[in-house]
């Protein structure tokens, strides 16, 4: 082999050497370079919707970890820490997409986005308040879900007028008629509302429950008897005599009365049964006026209409001189005239004594000496028993005399009286 040939094989050899060599550096550096960039990167435990996981990165901040990380964040998200946080090993970042949910009150509706997943967090985050007389459809405590919907219907006061009882109610009814369902207010068939079943119900209004009540009521009464006078011709004029004691009748009524609550509103008669007729009250009155007419040794007497008079014809003597016949008793006596104070004149059965000064007229007891009756008194003379007097009971009797003087001049004395019919 010439020189030529082994310096050129010499010179071939020792190039692949030095390309060799040159391979095995790069390869060094670049091995060496990549297990100093694993070895510089930060282990992070990721948690994405719940789900968590180990990342090395050489990331800087929260941010730049989840956008590495392909995920698309929005401001509504969880993220802890927060996004500007630095990363550092050994770090843990969790995020959690928020969730979707709609709410309504009372009908208007409104669009949230949140990562809270029970009902009380939704609202507080959408800063809704809800009282314990609202209707919440889920409850409170209730958990939700993305694309989740929150029902709120707002309670309002109500005045309930329940007869005579008044209350007020918070109430989430839509009407009239719901509402009394959701009072659970039963009404009998005369019952009735003031309010139209059908009408809407907006707060504060007055719902008023008027309470009928029928009763049937069966009274028994009395009815009064009528007064029936009778003249009677045989009976002194002045004097009175009941001839027929009245009874008073009975009737039974059967009411039927409405009440509205509570209290009477319309009475109705349905019908009247006559228990018992009532019986008259008859009186009997007298039109008899008596006529005496008294002469010597006379006893007859006669009724007529005009007034009575007894006519003392008759002689001091005869007059003293007792007749015979008649019942005979003593009694004290006394004497009046017809001008005494209080005195009208007139006597109990109708005589005028101021007409007729001259009469001879007698006040009795009538229990002892019947009115009418025809007497003789001792020092007085024949007389007609024709009057009364208060203070006249008993064994008494009051003289008539035609003036003053001589009825005080007669005084009280002790006198036989006979009566003669």
């Amino acid at each position: 082999m010439s020189n030529n040939t082994m310096k050129t094989l010499f010179t071939s050899l020792r190039n692949k050497q030095t390309g060799i060599a040159v391979i095995a550096v790069i390869l060094f550096i670049s091995v060496l370079s990549a297990v100093l960039f694993v070895g510089t990167k930060k282990t992070v435990a990721l948690t994405v919707n719940g789900k968590q996981q180990e990342i090395h990165t050489h990331a800087d901040t929260v941010r730049d970890l989840l956008s590495e990380q392909n995920v698309q964040f929005s401001d509504a998200d969880l993220v802890v820490p927060s996004l500007n946080t630095s990363i550092e090993n050994g770090i843990a970042v969790e995020w959690e997409q928020a969730k979707k949910m709609t709410i309504t009150v009372d009908g208007e509706e409104q669009t949230i986005h949140t990562t809270s997943d029970q009902v009380s967090e939704v609202l507080a985050e959408a800063k809704i308040n809800v009282t314990e007389h609202d209707k919440l459809l889920p409850e409170l405590n209730a958990k939700v879900g993305s694309d989740s919907n929150i029902n709120i219907e707002k309670a309002f006061q109500v005045t309930l007028i329940d007869g005579v009882n008044e209350k007020k109610i918070w109430s989430t009814s839509t009407t009239v008629a719901d509402f009394l369902n959701q009072q659970a207010i039963k009404m009998n068939e005369l019952d009735r509302v003031e309010q139209r079943m059908e009408d809407v119900l907006i707060p504060n209004a007055v719902i008023q429950v008027v309470r009928i009540e029928k009763v049937t009521d069966v009274v028994e009464a009395t009815t009064n008897f009528a007064v029936e006078t009778r003249k009677d011709k045989d009976l002194l004029k002045g004097k009175e005599k009941v001839v027929q004691e009245g009874k008073k009748g009975l009737i039974k009524r059967t009411y039927e009365t409405i009440s509205k609550n509570g209290k009477p509103a319309l009475r109705i008669l349905k019908s009247e049964k006559v228990v018992n007729v009532p019986t008259k009250k008859v009186i009997a009155v007298g039109t008899k006026v008596i006529t005496a007419s008294v002469s010597r040794g006379a006893t007859s007497s006669k009724d007529t209409t005009s007034p009575a008079t007894v006519k003392a014809k008759t002689s001091t003597s005869n007059s003293s001189a007792a007749p015979s016949g008649g019942k005979e008793f003593y009694v004290s006596a006394t004497a009046y005239t017809a001008h005494c104070n209080g005195c009208s004149g007139i006597t109990a059965t109708g005589i005028n004594l101021r007409s007729n000064p001259e009469l001879k007229v007698i006040a009795v007891d009538p229990s002892v000496i019947p009115l009418g009756s025809k007497v003789w008194v001792e020092g007085y003379g024949y007389a007609v028993a024709g009057d009364t007097g208060g203070a006249i009971k008993g064994m008494k009797i009051d003289l008539f005399m035609p003036n003053t003087d001589q009825a005080f001049g007669f005084g009280r004395k002790q006198v036989r009286v006979k009566v003669l019919n």
